[in-house]
């Protein structure tokens, strides 16, 4: 109180409670990549981070799913032909960009995303995937501070794997080095295809191309996987070449009784005439009746365009696990929706080098389990020889610890650097571990054992840092592990009675 001059009653107002830590959010995924437009009213969203909650509000300010497109080319001679139709081999190849953030969006709200950021560095009439426009997105997430993870999903669809690597390496380099507040989910280039496959072992490219920095801010996921998010609805004769699909139609057409070709051909013949949408689709219902090989052909495409790489759902799986478990359960051993197989299988095998390689590299994988269904079977980031960051539940908590207590000890910048302000943070910091631990998110029988906070002149300070004006408070936590190997051991003993 002032200074009392005036006789009176006066009112003197104490804080009863000590300032408390607010936890950060945990699950707050950054996607950079295209989309069909990125307008917010009147202002543009071109490479400006925007912040959404469901897949309403992506097609309000970025529109819908891109228009596929695919050939029908001849397969060449040694390659293995997609479809076979009389004496015509062909292959079903797309001819459009592999624009497929939408794709991933639905299988990030399909797997328990929420609110997320999108960067839009371009639209769909881009003439290709630029590697310098995505690693521009995720330089402009340098003023974002609320974003925990970074996916950057049309990295692998780059013409060329050094470009992909380029950018991941950009992801980790921002996770890592120029935020470190934030964990990069990342995919294997051409991680549709096995190990062993004739152009190369995709594996050991990738942990080749990423380098060896900041790996303890990144995890990979392999392989890709075959979705459910395109219907046969979504498809028909207008996503192909008409006169390649015309010309493999009517290979068909010889198969029938002549008394049907004429009725059959002039079904055929109206591919890439002018249509109302009520015409188009009447045509392409009838043409699935009467035709196998278009049937064949538009499950081919289907095929190609739910082959998705599986960064976006696992950034769905770590926000619902937050959201259920806590940040400190490992997001493994968890199932994968809308997926109907992994585009390669796994044996235990092959796994152990995925899991435990000599680089320390690890890759975790989507696993189809018997009975089980398809689960994600890996948690360990990218650091796998590090002790202290080898699990990615480890690291995603002490960001959480991190940023929630920078925030929170922020109010204490410029009070006096005295015993009075070092019991106050010392009692807001264990108050909050105290909490945390109780929730399981520290291990230890007592809080004692999970954590301790050192604080204080002769303690974490000496008579210059005072001087100096620095305040040093030490934070010892003992945070939770996966059971990541559980042996059971079993022996025989003698029959006692």
């Amino acid at each position: 109180m002032g200074s009392i001059k005036t006789p009176g009653v006066y009112i003197t107002e104490k804080r009863a409670f000590a300032d408390s830590v607010v936890e950060v959010a945990t699950a707050v995924p950054a996607f950079i990549g295209y989309t069909e437009m990125a307008v917010n009213g009147n202002a543009s969203l071109l490479n400006k981070p925007f912040r959404i909650t469901s897949m309403a509000e992506y097609h309000t300010y970025f529109g819908g799913a891109p228009t596929p497109l695919f050939s029908l080319p001849d397969a060449a001679e040694g390659e293995t032909p997609t479809l076979v139709c009389g004496e015509k081999k062909v292959m079903v190849k797309q001819i459009s960009l592999p624009f497929t953030l939408y794709y991933q969006m639905l299988m990030f709200f399909g797997n328990g995303g929420g609110p997320c950021y999108i960067v839009s560095v371009g639209d769909y009439k881009a003439e290709e995937l630029s590697a310098d426009a995505l690693k521009a997105g995720i330089e402009i997430l340098l003023k974002e501070q609320e974003p925990t993870m970074v996916l950057c999903p049309e990295a692998v669809g780059l013409k060329d794997k050094e470009l992909c690597y380029s950018v991941q390496t950009a992801m980790l380099r921002h996770c890592g080095y120029d935020m470190r507040n934030r964990m990069a989910i990342l995919d294997v280039y051409d991680g549709y295809k096995d190990r062993r496959d004739p152009a190369g072992d995709v594996i050991n490219d990738f942990r080749e191309g990423i380098g060896s920095s900041f790996l303890d801010f990144g995890a990979v996921y392999y392989p890709w996987v075959n979705t459910s998010i395109m219907q046969d609805r979504d498809l028909s004769f207008l996503n192909f070449d008409s006169d390649s699909l015309k010309a493999l139609m009517g290979e068909e057409l010889k198969e029938y009784p002549e008394e049907k070709q004429s009725l059959i051909k002039e079904q055929i013949d109206k591919i890439g005439t002018e249509l109302d949408l009520i015409a188009q689709d009447a045509l392409n219902k009838t043409l699935q009746q009467i035709s196998s090989i278009y049937r064949s052909t538009l499950n081919e495409a289907k095929r190609i365009q739910n082959l998705l790489s599986p960064s976006a759902a696992m950034a769905g799986i770590y926000t619902m696990v937050d959201n259920t478990r806590g940040v400190w359960k490992a997001p493994a051993n968890v199932s994968v929706n809308l997926v109907r197989c992994p585009a390669v299988l796994i044996t235990h095998e092959e796994y152990d080098d995925l899991n435990v390689p000599l680089s320390g590299k690890s890759v975790n994988v989507i696993r189809m389990l018997v009975g089980e269904g398809i689960k994600v079977w890996g948690a360990r980031t990218l650091e796998g020889n590090s002790l202290d960051w080898r699990y990615i539940n480890v690291r995603r908590t002490m960001i959480m610890l991190e940023e929630s207590l920078k925030n929170a000890v922020r109010a204490y910048v410029f009070h006096p650097n005295s015993a009075h302000t070092w019991i106050d943070i010392k009692s807001m910091i264990e108050s909050f571990l105290r909490s945390i631990w109780k929730r399981g998110g520290l291990a230890g029988a007592t809080p004692e054992d999970a954590f301790s906070v050192h604080v204080g002149l002769g303690d974490t300070m000496t008579p210059e840092d005072i001087l100096e004006g620095v305040l040093r408070v030490t934070v010892l936590v003992a945070i939770v592990r996966p059971a990541e190997f559980i042996e059971i051991t079993f022996q025989q003993q003698m029959q006692e009675s």
